[in-house]
């Protein structure tokens, strides 16, 4: 049996799915770390150097109790900058007076909660497909300080974020976790761990307590970071972390060692409020050490220390405090998020976990004496030097294991000088050389383990690049001038995906290309228009004799109903001199409106890198001070959107249309984004749940009319109408489910869509007779440009996880990736389905959408297929984990979501043939 093209072209790019899914499992697998055999291995003893160490065993631990307080999306500059001072007094004044040690934690990407946690626990650098596994956590088989507390008979409590439990599910003693990913609540979710507080603070049975605060992230996807709600919760973070520290400080009246306060976060939040990427603001976040052992006491450089094992009297303070690592605490000093791990094991006393690439946090051990310092740091350096032995075959040829040898050489001489007692002057120099030698291996093994932290599976990346490569389609049509610039601007697109810059802004070139083909209409239509037939575009031999004979055919059927009856189209089809009028101006004007919106829309949403924090009209329409504007604005989006999308729509689809819009308003007005005309205030704000469901009713009943009358068509052939208006309606309740998800700032890109798409139906696709190349092509590139419009990007922190919570009073999996998903690529989604329309309506056979299934797999998998190389070459590229992965999650996203739309292309032209 001969297949049809446009099912040949969905059969490859189904294939070209495994081949992306078999090269991210490659590109993608599971970061190295130790192997368990070391699981009972006693720790290292002290390097000695011709005597006898009798110190073999781990230090004793430093803290009693350790709180860590982890507030989901704690930017370093709500601690430590304006919003700090102003919302936080009790936190700026233990960081600017009280016993405190203040740090930014640069953390990796992806910047997302679960890989964030176990970067924390671990110390190792987790996989990038972590963002993946994310939204359902497996169990963490990886050595880490939980499981090390908890095999040392430490009781851990634990409440909040539920992606602790499914990380550790049988180490708390205690606990209590509320879902992360329903975004809208910002109340409950934090209430839920603060009611165990006062009665876990007054209990003495455990060691280990664990707080994930997530009201400030969900309120950060929600108004992004300059939203007045920000200030109320770190006013409320910050009354609770005094409620902490003032009952830890009470109970060490009763305890030997003094407790540990850890207020950190797991990832910052960009300017749009979402993370996941590697921008400054979702990199850096804040790190508070907070404990009676880091008091500032005056004359501290001239007080001596007795060390907790051999003889007395090593003035160790005097380097400790006028070289304090630690910083000026207005400015704190950067370190890594994986150096939280190896601090708090030194901490509890604990073995550092194996797969750790993070070095002790020198300044928490400072004032310590200096034979512990050197076991410290020892102890570290060791942990480092094994794991790079596992997992580099050249170790012994790495700089930093040669600097861990010398310093061990050199630690095993100080020990025989302090077990010999001699001059405690000549000790302290050697000491102080020692532990600069230790920090510098420290930082050189760290280095070369965070290069290797993961490796890539050739042979799945080789068999899926083979897979992706063989399958692209080859178009063997004649090329006209548009299809010339179909070609050039595809190739200079797929080009670019070399270079990490064009990823970062590849807005830019959809806004250029979709320029440069308004541009190009133009110079057509002005070419037919004024110089006639002679330089008149060629008859499509794809389109036109379907167009001829479908026109007569269709022009009383249709022109009564539908609103793009093609009787208004010029009787010659190769020239544009029959138009005559205010329809010949509109036709002549038709590109330079298109301009205008596209000109209009780059200026609603800054994307990208370069230009993401320049203000635009989305920030100005979302500012709490002009809520009235935005509200005027959403309501004559949503006026507009009726009137572009209801007059091909059966009455009871226009009645539900009108009913769903309405509904779409009344949830923006519930959840406080837009006011009711009647009210100005917003003191009632809700979660939008009934009034969300209420819009879903009518999506769905828009769909099934739209899904009844295409059924009808398969059932009478000849009803050419009940297709097409099916075919319409379910366009049009996609177009509501976009208005309800979409942000309201952003419901303008929507009305401008679907005006862009009635003009060039009108007044350039119609007229000008365009081939089933160039109008696939152009759908393809306005759906790609619209993607951009949104306010989205290449990077992960774009996305609006908000939008999959709409309706949902409780986390449910599979409807919020669904409804994510869509929100995300609802414009290159409402331009294909707008593309299958088109062609039903104009074409009476199904070879039109067949060779337009065909086109579009080309053009969608041949980025993909060149990507998938590129990122096969550049995999050492210095930022691949920040820009080149996150573009390949996309471009993989989209594959999945360019296969299901070839799907539909192919059951629409199985429909259309047996009609």
């Amino acid at each position: 049996m001969r297949l049809g093209s446009g099912t040949f072209a969905a059969g490859c790019v189904v294939i070209e799915v495994l081949g992306v899914a078999l090269f991210l499992r490659g590109f993608f697998p599971t970061p190295v770390f130790s192997g368990a055999e070391r699981q009972a291995e006693s720790p290292a003893p002290e390097p000695s150097a011709g005597a006898s160490s009798n110190w073999t065993e781990l230090p004793p631990p430093l803290f009693s109790k350790v709180v860590i307080m982890l507030i989901d999306a704690l930017r370093d500059d709500f601690v430590f900058g304006s919003k700090g001072v102003k919302f936080m007094p009790y936190t700026t004044y233990l960081v600017e007076k009280g016993s405190s040690l203040s740090f930014v934690a640069e953390a990796k990407p992806p910047t997302v909660t679960m890989p964030r946690i176990k970067a924390l626990l671990t110390g190792s650098l987790p996989g990038f497909i972590d963002v993946v596994r994310n939204l359902n956590s497996p169990t963490l088989l990886e050595d880490n300080v939980i499981t090390r507390a908890k095999a040392a008979g430490k009781r851990i409590i634990f409440y909040g974020d539920e992606t602790w439990v499914k990380l550790f599910p049988k180490h708390f003693v205690e606990y209590d976790g509320t879902t992360s990913f329903f975004v809208s609540d910002y109340t409950e979710v934090d209430n839920n761990v603060t009611r165990h507080l006062d009665k876990v603070l007054k209990r003495q049975d455990w060691d280990v307590l664990i707080l994930h605060y997530l009201g400030l992230d969900h309120i950060g996807h929600i108004s992004g970071p300059n939203s007045p709600l920000i200030g109320h919760k770190l006013s409320e973070m910050d009354s609770i972390l005094m409620k902490i520290h003032t009952s830890l400080l009470s109970e060490e009246r009763d305890t030997l060692l003094p407790s540990l306060l850890v207020l950190c976060g797991d990832h910052g939040m960009s300017e749009a409020g979402g993370h996941g990427a590697s921008s400054m603001e979702e990199v850096n976040t804040a790190l508070v050490l907070i404990s009676s052992a880091f008091e500032r006491k005056p004359g501290r450089a001239n007080e001596t220390t007795t060390p907790a094992v051999g003889p007395p009297c090593i003035p160790v303070n005097r380097w400790c405090h006028s070289h304090s690592s630690s910083g000026d605490v207005r400015h704190p000093t950067h370190v890594q998020q994986t150096d939280l791990a190896a601090t708090l094991s030194i901490g509890l006393g604990l073995p550092i976990p194996k797969s750790n690439i993070g070095s002790l946090m020198f300044p928490v051990v400072e004032g310590r004496p200096m034979r512990e310092q050197l076991r410290f740091l020892h102890l570290n350096t060791v942990q480092l030097s094994k794991l790079l032995q596992e997992n580099v075959p050249s170790y012994e040829k790495e700089p930093g294991f040669d600097q861990f040898k010398v310093s061990e050489r050199s630690h095993g001489n100080w020990i025989r000088l302090y077990l010999e007692e001699n001059n405690s002057e000549v000790l302290f120099n050697l000491g102080a050389r020692v532990r600069r030698q230790y920090l510098d291996a420290l930082r050189t093994l760290r280095l070369s383990l965070s290069k290797r932290a993961a490796q890539y599976d050739i042979y799945s990346m080789a068999a899926g690049t083979v897979m992706v490569l063989e399958n692209p389609p080859q178009s063997t049509s004649t090329w006209s001038e548009l299809d010339l610039l179909s070609f050039l601007g595809t190739v200079g697109h797929v080009l670019s995906l070399g270079s990490s810059s064009f990823i970062e802004e590849e807005h830019q070139t959809w806004y250029f290309l979709i320029n440069t083909l308004c541009l190009a209409l133009c110079h057509q239509i002005y070419r037919n228009c004024f110089l006639g037939d002679d330089c008149a575009p060629q008859h499509c031999p794809h389109m036109g004799e379907e167009f001829d004979g479908v026109t007569v055919a269709l022009q009383g059927k249709r022109a009564g109903r539908e609103g793009w009856e093609l009787s208004r189209a010029p009787a010659d089809p190769s020239s544009l001199e029959a138009l005559r009028g205010p329809e010949r101006w509109m036709v002549l004007a038709s590109p330079w409106l298109v301009l205008a919106c596209c000109r209009l829309l780059r200026s609603l949403n800054q994307t990208g890198v370069q230009w993401a924090h320049r203000p635009d009209l989305g920030h100005w329409l979302t500012s709490s001070d002009h809520k009235a504007e935005l509200s005027v604005l959403a309501v004559l989006s949503l006026a507009m959107i009726f009137v572009l999308v209801q007059k091909r729509c059966s009455l009871t689809s226009k009645v539900a249309m009108a009913f769903g819009l309405l509904g779409v308003y009344c949830y923006r007005a519930a959840i406080g984004n837009v006011l009711f005309p009647w009210k100005q205030d917003n003191k009632d704000v809700s979660k939008g749940i009934t009034e969300a469901r209420f819009v879903y009713v009518f999506v769905l009943g828009i769909l099934f009319t739209g899904t009844k009358d295409l059924l009808k068509s398969q059932i009478i052939a000849a009803d050419f109408t009940a297709r097409t208006v099916g075919l319409w309606e379910i366009y049009s309740g996609l177009v509501l489910l976009a208005a309800l998800l979409l942000r309201p700032h952003n419901l303008p890109v929507l009305v401008l869509s679907l005006a862009i798409q009635t003009i060039m139906t009108q007044f350039i696709w119609r007229p000008l007779r365009h081939n089933i190349t160039e109008v696939t092509v152009m759908h393809y590139w306005f759906g790609q440009a619209f993607f951009y419009f949104q306010g989205n990007s290449n990077s992960i922190a774009t996305v609006d996880i908000s939008a999959g919570f709409v309706g949902l009073d409780a986390y449910m999996e599979i409807p919020a990736m669904f409804l994510t998903a869509f929100a995300t690529y609802s414009g290159p989604v409402l331009w294909a389905s707008h593309l299958v329309n088109f062609l039903t309506s104009e074409a009476s056979s199904g070879s039109a959408l067949s060779r337009a299934c065909f086109c579009y797999a080309l053009i969608c998998s041949t980025p993909v297929s060149v990507y998938v190389v590129l990122v096969t070459s550049l995999r050492y590229h210095l930022f691949i984990w920040s820009v080149f992965s996150p573009k390949l999650l996309y471009e993989g996203t989209r594959l999945l979501i360019t296969a299901a739309v070839c799907m539909f292309f192919t059951a629409m032209d199985q429909t259309n043939t047996r009609s």
